[in-house]
């Protein structure tokens, strides 16, 4: 089943249950993915531009919530957090540090990095292999540590 469909899916599931806040966040799903297919010519998209999208939109969802909570309004930033929550179901489970560590380990050596000068190299290589499977941020503040920052 594809994600187009399982949202498609979920979102009778939550009109069904009138389930307001979850129905707003897979409808924002929906509106990205139509966004990216009629990008792409109208087919239909991969798996890893349905991921990155995913990602894309939790990360926002959660910086809006960051900004909200900074300026007082809890209300709004707890919308935010259970729209991100909602939408990171439907991305793979994401690697802990631990499981991390041996597989940046083997990119930087395999890139050859020394010092924090290569960290570029070392972060396109890990950010290509390690796709969906963890964030970014979480994978720089791994890579600095193993370099030595």
């Amino acid at each position: 089943m594809s994600l187009t469909d399982k949202i498609n899916e979920d979102i009778k599931k939550a009109m069904l249950a009138r389930e307001k806040d979850k129905l707003e966040a897979l409808r924002a799903v929906k509106s990205a993915l139509l966004l990216l297919m009629t990008s792409e010519g109208g087919g239909e998209v991969n798996e890893d531009a349905e991921i990155k999208l995913l990602q894309k939109l939790v990360k926002q969802r959660r910086e809006t919530a960051e900004i909200y909570s900074g300026q007082n309004r809890e209300d709004l930033a707890e919308t935010e957090r259970f729209q991100a929550g909602v939408i990171a179901t439907y991305l793979p489970s994401q690697m802990g540090a631990d499981e991390l560590k041996p597989i940046i380990s083997q990119i930087i050596a395999e890139t050859g990095a020394t010092d924090i000068k290569d960290m570029g190299r070392v972060m396109a290589a890990a950010s290509q292999k390690l796709a969906g499977k963890a964030d970014n941020k979480t994978i720089s503040v791994i890579v600095k540590e193993l370099l030595g920052v």
